[in-house]
């Protein structure tokens, strides 16, 4: 009889062992190369310098830090951008010409198993926001940089981490958040319903085996719990065609948010890499503002009529 209740124990703490090598299999980001999409953009390469910035856990993190012309007379505001899920720094070179025209520095970062960043067992958006605080601290020591005026823009996965940040540390003057989703739970759901995957019993134990994996309840990291406790003004830009986090999502967001929290509707899908164009100015200015003024004293941009 003991043998056998042995043997059952064995084999499932076996069987579980291989349930959690498969999920993390299943749901590991896909590494993706830098393209030289940062060579095809119009800054002065002497201003652009590949970076390796100590992370988490003993890890590196890659990255390139993008210098104004005022840094050489004085420190300048910064703005760490963080790519999303599956992607790299390279995804973020968009955002990093206006705002360096504008006065900023700009670090673009890799996340742990993602570009040319050091690898992981699995990453996660808790440990998005993790590389995130490295790359915050990095920043405060440069002595280009105006250690107390930092912000952050985040794509996604990227854009979630960015809030949980700001809710979590602080320390930052405002948020620019790319296509954020509204809850974990409900990504997990559509990826693990457009995998086929049965969310009795299967799904349910894969959402809730993610949540002990990485330490955190989905309901604690949400964005729509993060954003309102962030501690800092924040930008929600959504294009209004998103299908992987609905425009819906954004109006939630806002909803949950600060008043004044401003909301900019774009003309586009999730990757927002092109659809921001005309959109750069409000951005630009809303950073702007944001890293002038006195901590915890401006509000958000509000929502435009035509925006909606």
């Amino acid at each position: 009889m003991l043998v056998e209740t042995a043997g059952v124990a064995a084999g499932a703490v076996a069987l579980r062992k291989l349930a959690h090598q498969a999920i993390l299999r299943g749901l590991r980001a896909p590494r993706m190369a830098h393209d030289g999409t940062h060579a095809r953009h119009a800054l002065d390469a002497s201003r652009v310098h590949e970076v390796r910035i100590p992370g988490p856990r003993g890890r590196m993190l890659f990255g390139w830090l993008v210098l104004p012309e005022s840094s050489e007379h004085a420190p300048a505001p910064a703005v760490l951008a963080m790519h999303g899920w599956g992607a790299n720094a390279t995804t973020m070179w968009p955002v990093a010409p206006p705002l360096v025209a504008a006065g900023f520095a700009v670090l673009l970062l890799d996340a742990r198993c993602h570009g040319d960043s050091d690898d992981e067992a699995f990453t996660s958006m808790p440990r998005f926001a993790e590389d995130i605080a490295a790359g915050l601290a990095w920043l405060g020591t440069r002595p280009e940089v105006q250690a107390d005026r930092l912000a952050l823009v985040g794509h996604s996965v990227g854009a979630a981490a960015s809030l949980l940040h700001a809710a979590r540390a602080g320390g930052v003057r405002g948020v620019v958040s790319l296509s954020a989703f509204a809850h974990p739970d409900e990504v997990m759901r559509r990826f693990l319903a457009e995998k086929r995957v049965p969310y009795r019993p299967l799904g349910w134990y894969v959402i809730r085996h993610v949540q002990r994996v990485i330490g955190a309840r989905f309901d604690d990291i949400a964005p729509l719990a993060t954003v309102r406790r962030a501690r800092c003004p924040v930008l929600l830009v959504h294009g209004r065609h998103d299908t992987t986090a609905p425009f819906d999502d954004a109006l939630r967001l806002q909803a949950a948010a600060a008043p004044g929290t401003g909301l900019l509707a774009v003309d586009g899908d999730h990757d927002l890499r092109e659809a921001l164009a005309p959109h750069v100015a409000d951005i630009v200015d809303f950073l702007r503002q944001a890293c002038a003024a006195a901590p915890d004293t401006i509000a958000g941009i509000e929502t435009t009529p035509d925006s909606r």
